[in-house]
């Protein structure tokens, strides 16, 4: 019992150390890195519109097109302007918050999951392109991903309600959360009695539409076409991955539809053989065996289940959820058509607990960690760059494969029983 108490304190001073240490690495970037201007006047000039009564989405742009994002961002983002009055300054250091913040709840996400040497940790606050990410660029991806690590967390504590309105309000800041879904969904089937999927779900979709509430009643079209849009293609130029892909083949809906195919078979794939292998399959993890040969026979096992469950919320494991969770969004990151570079933010602060969930021996860990960091750091991507990422994405990937799943149902300490 000595060593786990021994490895949780040294955990815990290592996410210390690294939280005050940002906090002057922040302050440092704030006063002496050159702020760049991307997104933020564009952000301004939408949230300015919102706030002067427009509810037409067709009608607020800024001076890089129109709004693409879903009403949870300008909420986000008026709250900034109020705050910031739409000054640079205050704004990095809201900003400069919000890392310290979404850092903790990593930190938090890493300690209870307790796979990590205590040292690793010490990689969370090693990214370049993270940092600018944060307060030299100030995206509005930066307000998603501590809103999706939230509810991610959340459903560490089994708060899965409370989790599924986060996960919804990270949704409606911007729409590359939804990445985690699929993933999220097996988890609730796993983990809850389907009417509490149900109700969690509903409720998750009732927060959307509050959200959303203002301009649906007023422009419903408009919202939903231009925030919801799942369509869109992105520049060649500004890609990070499949640079290497010629650029008619990158735009084109044939590739698209590839990416989509291979996205839901690796999702297939990675449920059946790991995420549900104790269950002995999908099925048989949410519940429903379909052991007879007869179709109405497993209907009626659906509906019985759908409407009759008063089956007892299994308790998930936290490096099950953790794992699921991550693992899922990974796959997703690497089936995207396009990564912008602030798209690093969604898959980074999981890299460690990826590289140290596959069976590597650290030195190559440590590589793969450094390499995919490099990658983000050349500007303007080219194929080589592109292609290397891509190949250290697979290598990842494919280590993960090779990895033990973990028992999905967290144990008693002491007797080693299913809690």
């Amino acid at each position: 019992m000595e060593r786990p108490r021994k490895r949780d304190t040294n955990a815990a001073l290592a996410a210390a150390i690294v939280l005050v240490a940002e906090i002057f690495v922040l302050a440092a970037i704030i006063k002496y890195v050159p702020y760049t201007k991307i997104d933020w006047d564009a952000y301004m000039s939408q949230v300015e519109g919102f706030m002067e009564g427009e509810r037409n989405y067709a009608e607020l742009r800024g001076d890089t097109g129109p709004l693409v994002y879903p009403a949870g961002f300008l909420y986000s983002f008026s709250v900034i302007r109020f705050l910031t009055g739409g000054a640079l300054f205050p704004a990095q250091v809201i900003f400069g918050i919000l890392y310290i913040v979404n850092l903790g709840i990593i930190l938090l996400i890493y300690t209870k999951t307790n796979l990590l040497p205590w040292w690793a940790l010490l990689l969370l606050s090693l990214s370049k392109r993270v940092h600018s990410i944060f307060v030299l660029r100030l995206f509005n991806d930066c307000v998603a991903v501590t809103l999706v690590h939230s509810a991610i967390a959340l459903l560490l504590y089994k708060h899965w309600y409370l989790g599924l309105i986060m996960f919804s309000g990270a949704v409606s800041v911007k729409m590359n959360v939804l990445l985690y879904a699929p993933p999220l969904l097996l988890l609730m089937l796993k983990g809850m009695s389907t009417k509490g999927v149900i109700l969690a779900s509903f409720s998750a979709a009732a927060f959307q539409v509050l959200l959303g509430f203002p301009f649906l009643v007023a422009y419903p079209f408009e919202y939903i076409l231009r925030s919801f849009n799942l369509g869109r293609v992105f520049i060649h130029f500004w890609s990070v991955n499949f640079k290497f892909v010629p650029e008619s083949i990158f735009v084109s809906k044939a590739f698209a539809i590839a990416l989509v195919v291979v996205h839901l078979l690796l999702l297939f794939f990675f449920a059946r053989c790991k995420w549900c292998r104790h269950e002995g399959g999908i099925l048989p993890a949410i519940g429903l065996k379909c052991d007879d040969s007869k179709c109405s026979t497993f209907l009626h096992k659906l509906f019985v289940k759908v409407w009759f469950d008063n089956s007892i919320p299994c308790n998930l494991d936290a490096e099950h959820i953790t794992t699921v969770m991550f693992v899922g969004n990974f796959i997703g990151i690497i089936c995207a058509r396009s990564l912008h570079y602030q798209f690093y933010s969604w898959y980074f602060y999981s890299l460690p607990f990826l590289l140290w969930k596959a069976p590597f021996p650290t030195p190559l860990r440590l590589l793969l960690f450094f390499g995919v960091e490099i990658c983000w750091n050349i500007y303007p991507s080219n194929a080589i760059s592109s292609f290397i990422l891509l190949l250290f994405h697979l290598i990842i990937l494919w280590g993960l494969w090779r990895a033990p799943s973990e028992y999905p149902y967290a144990r008693h300490e002491k007797t080693g029983k299913e809690v």
